[in-house]
């Protein structure tokens, strides 16, 4: 199965956005993500609903952040992405009557609604300031623009 990096590749693009001043374009931001400015564009479309990010046209335009990275967490970052799937086990469902897959589903369900609630109460204590590394990292280090 494929893992789902939205949430990890959107956190890296504007950890590197709040280390500029300058608008930069979804060419830059994609190529920086290794994908294409559509599924870019896509993808940052409900960070900019949540107001986290604009988005300007033409000469001059690009993305920016809305606001300081102080003011947005993890968990804003991930309810703008559309609650990405965060665990991948699946119950058993062939045999409905059988009271094993009942109990192992029931067990495997309240074991995942308690882990996931775990994993949102934290992301809605990190804000994204604190992953901030110490030293400017440019964004050149993907092949990406500026800084």
């Amino acid at each position: 199965m494929n893992k789902d990096t939205r949430l990890s590749d959107v956190l890296h693009v504007l950890l590197h956005m709040g280390q500029l001043h300058e608008p930069l374009t979804s060419d830059v931001l994609a190529r920086s993500m290794g994908t294409n400015p559509a599924v870019f564009r896509r993808m940052m479309a409900g960070l900019r609903d949540a107001g986290h990010v604009t988005s300007g046209k033409g000469h001059g335009g690009g993305w920016q952040l809305a606001r300081p990275l102080s003011e947005i967490t993890l968990l804003s970052v991930y309810v703008a992405l559309g609650r990405p799937t965060l665990f991948a086990i699946g119950n058993r469902s062939d045999n409905p009557a059988c009271l094993v897959q009942k109990n192992v589903n029931a067990a495997l369900a309240d074991t995942m609604v308690q882990a996931e609630a775990l994993f949102l109460a934290r992301f809605g204590e990190v804000t994204l300031d604190t992953l901030m590394p110490d030293a400017p990292v440019p964004l050149t280090v993907h092949g990406g623009g500026p800084g």
